[in-house]
């Protein structure tokens, strides 16, 4: 079987959570894993935790909203006019909410 009919077989055999796993690209893994690591330590038991981390929170929230709410904070720690509707529109809020409460199950159930 060719590498890319095999790669689909692959895909479409996953069970659909595996899959939804896995919508987060591996970029944003690993700058997760790597500020992770900088705040807990630079440990391979670390960068088990870390890594554990974001596939929970890839679970939870979808890749869209998990980029929104990392704008969203971004924007936050920036200042002017223009980065206030970050800090106090209903959307944004929710967005972060969303993004916290992903990362407070990964502490429970990774660290």
């Amino acid at each position: 079987m060719r590498p890319v009919l095999a790669a689909a077989a692959l895909a479409l055999a996953l069970p659909a959570g595996a899959q939804t796993l896995n919508d987060y690209p591996t970029l944003a893994r690993a700058d997760y894993i790597f500020g992770c690591l900088a705040v807990n330590g630079q440990t391979q038991e670390a960068m088990t935790r870390c890594a554990c981390s974001i596939d929970v929170i890839a679970s939870i929230l979808p890749y869209d909203d998990y980029v929104s709410a990392e704008t969203v904070l971004s924007m936050r720690q920036s200042t002017g006019e223009r980065t206030a509707i970050f800090r106090g529109a209903p959307m944004a809020t929710e967005a972060v909410a969303n993004l916290r409460r992903a990362q407070a199950e990964a502490e429970i159930l990774c660290f």
